[in-house]
């Protein structure tokens, strides 16, 4: 199962350095991307802030978070359930075993924990600490992590 996190899936959507790379691997793979509710909360919003910061230009934010409910509809994404206590479960752990040694956000600890907790064996990302501890969970990595 192929997870990822909101970093890549704001690159499908959100045309930035590194949606040409994401849009490749997803046209090569053809599998489709298992996501939680984590990853679409987390998009919508960073397509909000990212019109609210003058980043996308008004009115795109809404237009990405209907393409991206548009792919969920047509099977190119798959929203899986996830059990939140278990996930917090999973997260909390995954804090106290790396997060003093790596500095891992909340969030990118919640969606390695739901990669986790859903039986994901590979994890997109463009973010390179979340690569970090999502390889020391034992999922791989298969885009090349350039940058922050």
């Amino acid at each position: 199962m192929i997870c990822c996190d909101t970093s890549f899936l704001f690159s499908v959507y959100g045309n930035d350095t590194n949606s040409g790379r994401a849009l490749d691997y997803l046209q090569k793979e053809g599998a489709p991307l298992a996501v939680s509710v984590f990853n679409g909360f987390e998009l919508a919003n960073a397509f909000r802030l990212a019109e609210f910061r003058g980043l996308i230009e008004g009115g795109n934010g809404e237009r990405f978070i209907d393409q991206y409910r548009q792919d969920i509809a047509e099977g190119r994404i798959v929203e899986y359930p996830c059990n939140l206590a278990e996930v917090l479960k999973r997260a909390r752990e995954l804090s106290a075993s790396h997060t003093l040694t790596g500095g891992h956000r909340g969030f990118d600890i919640l969606h390695v924990a739901a990669a986790l907790e859903m039986g994901a064996d590979m994890f997109l990302t463009f973010d390179r600490n979340q690569s970090l501890l999502a390889t020391a969970e034992k999922l791989n990595i298969p885009l090349e992590v350039r940058g922050r």
